[in-house]
């Protein structure tokens, strides 16, 4: 098995996975809905390709949250012909997450890392409105998911604030696995005509920081 790493960071992210009509949410972490599509742009897959996505959905996924970010809303007025109604948006602020892509094919891995440094279509984290900051990935590494993840240095930096005693990990898992949990997250299609998602099951696990390396993050170092 081989393990491909992502690293999500920006000054904005927004994960939802049941945002419906004028509130859209997020979540506290990456969904792989998400992550499927940022990869789908990467290789060029376009919104009315679904069955180009099954490749991408049997990649095994984790996420680890190095810096929980913090809860933000906006909102928007838009105007209809008569009436004009209030949006709402939902974000992640200053979050940073290592994101952990599991398979058996290590060229496919490759493959995805070499979209990843030359993406066929912009990249965003979760929203056109959130673009991420680099680097985006940080290549394939031999081994498991859960051993890969557990393994890397943490890419968030203390900044003067106690670190954590523990990072939470969410991870693919059997649907029969004590703590499993079934998120409606898996895409089948990114259609606006008709989007469609599956069921997955995820199991949430925490890790102990202990003795953990440290590298600096700057949200916005990217936008200078």
């Amino acid at each position: 098995m081989a393990t491909l790493l992502l690293r999500l960071a920006g000054p904005l992210q927004a994960w939802g996975s049941d945002s419906k009509y004028e509130t859209r949410k997020t979540g506290r972490e990456p969904t792989k809905s998400g992550v499927v599509g940022l990869l789908a742009a990467a290789l060029g897959i376009r919104r009315d390709e679904p069955e180009k996505l099954a490749p991408l959905n049997r990649l095994r996924f984790a996420v680890r949250a190095d810096r929980e970010g913090k809860f933000l809303s906006d909102f928007q007025i838009a105007k209809g012909q008569k009436t004009q109604y209030v949006t709402y948006r939902h974000y992640l602020s200053d979050a940073v997450f290592l994101v952990g892509l599991e398979s058996a094919d290590l060229s496919f891995l490759h493959s995805l890392e070499e979209a990843l440094r030359a993406p066929a279509f912009p990249l965003f984290l979760g929203r056109r409105s959130c673009p991420p900051t680099l680097p985006l990935c940080l290549g394939v590494r031999e081994g498991g998911l859960l051993d890969v993840l557990r393994a890397e240095p943490s890419l968030a930096s203390k900044e003067g604030k106690t670190p954590p005693e523990s990072f939470r990990i969410v991870v693919d898992t059997e649907p029969s696995a004590p703590g499993a949990v079934p998120r409606q997250d898996l895409p089948l299609s990114f259609s606006p005509l008709h989007r469609q998602y599956g069921y997955r099951a995820v199991e949430e696990l925490r890790q102990d920081a202990a003795d953990r390396l440290e590298t600096e993050h700057d949200p916005f170092s990217e936008l200078y």
